[in-house]
């Protein structure tokens, strides 16, 4: 089953624990969560102009370079974009899911000039039970979204997709044919996200993974467990089996 712990709060109460994160908080980090909370609520929706430089230091009585150092943090957070001689906007919620480099495995494999294929081998509706409720923030028993997905690169399976999608969020799911497109991209189209909580960990497939992935069922894997949400509710959450052999996640960090 999906290993993810429900831990996020609904969305009414982190807007309370943003404002109580402010008490006490230096200039620029009060400046930062009364917009980034603005966001979360749908206050600014997304190509939408925001309070300008101006209005922001008039309004908590600050000094412009605190107002830049909280714009400038949200626009590297993804959550804002500034133009030069116009002023802030709310940003696409996609350029949100590109901060969090969620990507597409059809286009990460396209992008080193390989073939992708995807075989469908569970597409239903269920009744979700206590661990993937929790994920999901319904009640167990729920009817829940499931799908379980093979993706092969040059006919050679590198990711065996375990996912559960939120009905009331995405309702058109189970009538998406994804031999043509991946639940990743269909979900960016149809339930743009904002944030995502994910875990890493090196593991063994279950008996069914393995079958699936043509391994042993001692072979080592790279495990990832991923949760995404949007402004209200969570969308889906999926575990994401890699044979650690054919596969590795790369990335760079610059200070």
């Amino acid at each position: 089953m999906i290993p993810v712990s429900s831990k996020s709060a609904q969305p009414a109460i982190r807007v309370h624990a943003t404002k109580a994160r402010v008490i006490g908080a230096s200039p620029y980090v009060k400046v930062k969560e009364y917009l980034k909370a603005g966001l979360e609520r749908g206050t600014w929706q997304a190509g939408q102009k925001m309070p300008s430089e101006a209005d922001l230091i008039g309004r908590f009585a600050v000094a412009r370079m605190t107002v830049n150092r909280a714009l400038k943090e949200l626009e590297a957070e993804g959550l804002v974009e500034r133009r030069q001689g116009s002023g802030t906007y709310a940003a696409e919620l996609h350029r949100v899911s590109s901060a969090l480099t969620i990507r597409d495995i059809h286009e990460e494999i396209l992008a080193r000039g390989h073939a992708h294929r995807a075989a469908v081998h569970i597409l239903q509706k269920e009744r979700a039970n206590s661990v993937v409720a929790r994920a999901l923030e319904l009640p167990a028993g729920s009817t829940v979204f499931h799908s379980l997905i093979v993706h092969y690169e040059n006919e050679v399976a590198i990711q065996c997709e375990d996912r559960f999608v939120n009905p009331a969020v995405v309702p058109d799911y189970l009538a998406i044919n994804f031999e043509h497109i991946t639940p990743t991209k269909y979900l960016f189209d149809v339930a743009p996200l904002w944030k995502a909580d994910y875990a890493v960990e090196a593991a063994l497939p279950t008996a069914v993974e393995a079958k699936l992935l043509g391994i042993s069922r001692r072979d080592p894997c790279l495990v990832v467990a991923r949760r995404t949400h949007n402004r209200a509710a969570v969308i889906t959450c999926a575990r994401l089996v890699h044979p650690a052999n054919r596969y590795r996640l790369e990335g760079a960090f610059a200070p």
